[in-house]
């Protein structure tokens, strides 16, 4: 992760700093926020970075005992980082944090994600969990189970994917039956479960989506439920284990620091109380467990966006150095055979793909730093009105953030390997394992065609297409001040006007017939090309907070810029012009000639 880059995203750009003029961060100044920063990268250097390895070489298995054994170097770094004063940095300071923007964070956990996603994936899913409690439980939910994880002693999961369903939650049967005392008893099965069983800490926090039995069918039917691994006392102490039973754990491409657990709510292993089943506290009230779950959800598919590019990132820095330093062949125009061969960077194709990964990661990281930043606005601004429409850009950014990183920062991890060459398909460089880590983030909190489903069945239309429209407006000023800049900004703002005209007229298309079958039939196209022009947009902001600097860092911004809007944008035509025609290739095709 270049520090560089991200001090100007944050200050020049976002101009983070001026959000301590606003009461819940006025404690802090730009010292502090610089400093969670170089707490971040060392951290991530000297801990973090020795487990990706160790974690993907030596990754968890389950000891005689049943118990997970974790490498040193993963648990060394996760205590660390519960030790450093991180754990709760945005959290109110009521619930002993130090209230930090998100945006501060989000770019503090970018070191960490670089350095090993899948040591951190333990602290941000356990900070994801007690977000939700905080947001939807009770005062005493919050005392018991949510601040224990924000001390850093106890950790957390969401429960929600089952064998027989995975993504399908409408098909979910974990069973919830209320007891004479107000707890639930669940019985049932999750599997996918990430960081669902360690030793890291005291305890592990369950979010678990199950139906009590008069539920109705489908996703109305699912409630929340906190379930802890080891039951809690009324003081706070831990008492006996609930049946809670880790029943495997499975074996992954990469990301393999992180457990990923089968686990069996209610198989009898433990009984409390002597009745079967496991102890659970519902959240909320029932019939609302799914709405309640997306706010940890929303949260971790910008969590998984900002993964990849953090992976697609280090990667590219990886090969940016080694093409810098390999020596191989000479200038096409070259005519002496004897003459020393020349770095790989002087030759054009191998710029090509680095220029192409700078796009990608660096246009990335710029709009998972947008998303963090409207998190801070929907928390802070000064205004209903402005509150409400950070949170309708952000719930329509909200799939292309998670999805546009993990697609074309993974292409950044495959163009990484092919600049290394054949040294690239070996594990001497990390580069390999960058690549297996972050092939999950196109899958995992919903695959790339389940977020296009949502962009263009549910956030492109609804409310009468309100938040596209927004979305639209927004994008439209930073058009209206690149064509006063002049120069290449006006050139790619009529660029991006075109194309972002294009994206209304095609979603007017896709829905001309009313058929939701027809309409989302080429949902993945929409998304890809709606997350080009958003990226685009991205990089004209860029490009114009780099306005007036001349320096490395700003001509690489414009010439990133320069490639985007170039190499990039014009990618879009075909897959609008696909989805506008409602094609039907993939409706009328017979599954039986695949």
């Amino acid at each position: 992760m270049s520090r560089a880059d991200l001090d100007f995203l944050l200050y020049d750009w976002l101009e983070v700093d001026a959000l301590t003029k606003r009461e819940r961060y006025a404690e802090h100044d730009r010292s502090t926020f610089d400093a969670v920063l170089d707490l971040a990268e060392e951290l991530s250097t000297d801990l973090f970075a020795p487990a990706a390895a160790a974690g993907d070489v030596a990754e968890p298995y389950v000891g005689d005992d049943g118990r997970v054994v974790l490498p040193e170097e993963v648990t060394a770094a996760v205590h660390a980082y519960a030790e450093s004063g991180l754990v709760a940095s945005t959290f109110p300071a009521e619930l002993g944090g130090a209230q930090l923007p998100f945006t501060v964070q989000q770019a503090a956990g970018a070191f960490f994600q670089a350095a090993s996603v899948g040591a951190y994936a333990y602290p941000s899913l356990a900070l994801g969990n007690a977000s939700l409690v905080c947001a939807h439980g009770t005062a005493e939910q919050i005392e018991t189970y949510a601040k224990p994880i924000l001390e850093g002693r106890w950790y957390g999961t969401m429960c929600l994917s089952e064998p027989h369903a995975g993504s399908s939650l409408t098909d979910l049967t974990t069973r919830a039956v209320r007891q004479d005392d107000g707890t639930y008893r669940l019985t049932g099965t999750k599997m996918w479960i990430s960081a669902g069983d360690h030793e890291l800490g005291e305890n592990i926090v369950h979010l678990v989506l199950a139906r009590t039995p008069d539920a109705p069918a489908g996703v109305k039917g699912i409630s929340l439920f906190i379930v802890p691994k080891v039951l809690v006392g009324p003081d706070g102490e831990l008492t006996e284990r609930n049946d809670v039973a880790l029943a495997g754990l499975n074996h992954k491409m990469g990301f393999r620091a992180t457990t990923n657990t089968l686990l069996n709510f209610g198989e009898g292993s433990w009984t409390p109380g002597g009745r079967a089943g496991a102890v659970g506290y519902l959240v909320g009230e029932e019939g609302r467990g799914l709405a309640q779950m997306f706010h940890m959800m929303d949260s971790a598919r910008i969590g998984v966006g900002a993964g990849a590019v953090a992976l697609g990132y280090t990667g590219y820095l990886h090969a940016l150095a080694y093409a810098q330093e390999r020596p191989q062949g000479r200038p096409v125009g070259a005519k002496d055979p004897s003459a020393p061969p020349v770095p790989i960077i002087e030759h054009a194709d191998v710029r090509r793909m680095l220029l192409a990964q700078k796009a990608y990661v660096e246009g990335g990281l710029g709009l998972i730093l947008w998303c963090a930043r409207l998190v801070d606005e929907q928390a802070t601004a000064t205004s209903d009105a402005e509150r409400d429409r950070a949170r309708r850009l952000l719930d329509m950014l909200t799939p292309i953030a998670k999805s546009w990183p993990s697609q074309w920062c993974l292409t950044a991890n495959d163009l990484a390997i092919q600049v290394h060459g054949g040294a690239g398909y070996t594990r001497d460089y990390p580069v390999e394992r960058l690549y297996r880590d972050n092939r999950l983030n196109p899958i995992h909190e919903g695959t790339h065609g389940i977020q296009g489903l949502d962009l263009l069945g549910r956030k492109a239309v609804a409310d009468r297409g309100a938040g596209l429209a927004l979305l639209g407006e927004t994008i439209g000023a930073t058009i209206a001040r690149a064509q006063d800049a002049g120069g290449a900004a006006a050139e790619h703002g009529d660029a991006l006007g075109t194309a972002l005209a294009r994206v209304g007229e095609v979603t007017t298309a896709a829905w001309a017939e009313g058929d939701p079958e027809v309409a989302l039939a080429n949902a993945t196209a929409y998304l890809e090309a709606v997350g080009h022009v958003v990226v685009a947009w991205i990089w004209l902001e860029q490009e114009l907070a780099a306005t007036g600097r001349a320096d490395a860092l700003a001509d690489g911004k414009r010439v990133a810029a320069q490639y985007f809007f170039r190499y990039e944008l014009p990618k879009v035509w075909a897959q609008l012009d696909l989805v506008a025609a409602r094609d039907r290739t993939t409706i009328d095709l017979d599954p039986g000639v695949l």
